[in-house]
């Protein structure tokens, strides 16, 4: 089938139309025998649906349970930017019925072998249609000025397209801003998501068509709920306090949607871009200067570089990591809605606020 980008069809057909015309492309040249091929999800051939990241593998499983055959690309633990695909994932992207994966570059080790698939069935960039219009970043890390703290942009100010699977590792050059991928550290865009991944499994599979949107209903309300909760939580840090310094920059969404700055990264967007010595001690005055009472480690990135930060510049770096890529295999972050929670009180706590996890929606 055709590899179509997401956003290329919220151009053409708006955004109240994406999310089924992007399944539309993927089954529309299979529609004479779908039956046959058990693309409808019976019970003796359940729908065999493919999801890249542990973000939509989880928000899959959450819509879907046992009423399909899902097969997660990645392990919770492993980083989607420098993800490389084996020889078992290609056979499993060939047989998919349906496969998610992210879009804005997010996983640049798959998309080579997406366009290749064999597979007639849909594929979906779920993050592309989900936010048709993302915060628009330097790719590349550096320190950044008091009046300069995002470089984030909306995608109206800039055009963008899925990249090369063998441009750089970011999809960029240093001067070519780029849509940031990590979509899921504001709530309200799980409920988006969401919505493009039960509509797909929709069409799919009609025959379950009812639970899937009642299932979709109930995620996108307690994600817009705990969207709210977070701005609570947020806003019990001190003022001065709301800044972010972690190792790559993933946190573009979660800073403009909640109040706080991101003062800094020892990485651009891609966890495979190491800072230079120059950024680093660029950054370590920037630290010292911004006076901040904590700096964040990361679960999937190794943390001597954040550790080495902290020491030169003397601060304390928070006991618990931020989980970056998705949930976890752990107690503290077994799904999106607890990975939120979890880093939220990480932050809040480790800048001075008080955090409340037991009045989060679900029950934190």
């Amino acid at each position: 089938m055709a590899y179509v980008p997401a956003a290329l069809i919220h151009r053409l057909l708006g955004t109240a139309a994406v999310a089924v015309a992007v399944g539309l492309i993927g089954c529309s040249q299979n529609s004479s025998n779908s039956s046959e091929s058990g693309t409808t999800g019976d019970s003796e051939n359940p729908l065999n649906v493919v999801a890249t990241s542990s973000v939509l593998c989880d928000l899959t499983e959450q819509i879907a349970a046992d009423t399909i055959d899902l097969t997660c690309l990645m392990a919770p633990s492993q980083d989607p930017h420098t993800y490389q695909l084996k020889p078992s994932d290609r056979q499993r992207l060939d047989q998919a019925d349906l496969v998610f994966y992210g879009g804005y570059n997010a996983e640049p080790g798959i998309y080579r072998s997406l366009e290749a698939s064999s597979a007639d069935g849909p594929k979906v960039a779920v993050y592309e249609a989900a936010v048709p219009e993302p915060l628009m970043v330097e790719a590349h890390s550096h320190a950044h000025g008091e009046e300069d703290h995002n470089h984030a942009h909306t995608e109206e100010d800039h055009d963008h397209g899925e990249p090369d699977a063998e441009s750089a590792s970011d999809g960029s050059t240093e001067s070519s801003p780029v849509p940031d991928p990590h979509i899921w550290h504001r709530a309200e865009h799980n409920a988006e998501m969401v919505k493009v991944i039960a509509l797909n499994l929709q069409q799919m599979n009609p025959a379950e068509a009812d639970r899937y949107r009642a299932r979709a209903d109930r995620l996108s309300a307690e994600f817009r709920a705990l969207h709210d909760w977070i701005r609570t939580q947020v806003e019990t840090v001190p003022s001065a306090n709301r800044e972010l310094i972690t190792p790559h920059a993933a946190f573009n969404y979660y800073a403009e949607a909640y109040g706080l700055r991101v003062r800094g990264a020892l990485s651009g967007l891609s966890t495979a871009e190491k800072p230079s010595a120059a950024q680093l001690t660029a950054l370590v005055e920037q630290v010292k200067a911004a006076a901040v009472p904590a700096i964040f480690a990361e679960t999937t990135t190794a943390p001597d570089l954040i550790q080495t930060l902290a020491k030169e510049a003397g601060v304390t770096v928070a006991a618990q990591p931020l989980y970056v890529e998705g949930p976890a295999e752990d107690a503290q972050a077994p799904t999106l809605q607890a990975m939120l929670v979890t880093n939220t009180c990480t932050i809040v706590n480790a800048l001075g606020g008080s955090c409340q996890a037991e009045t989060a929606p679900g029950g934190g």
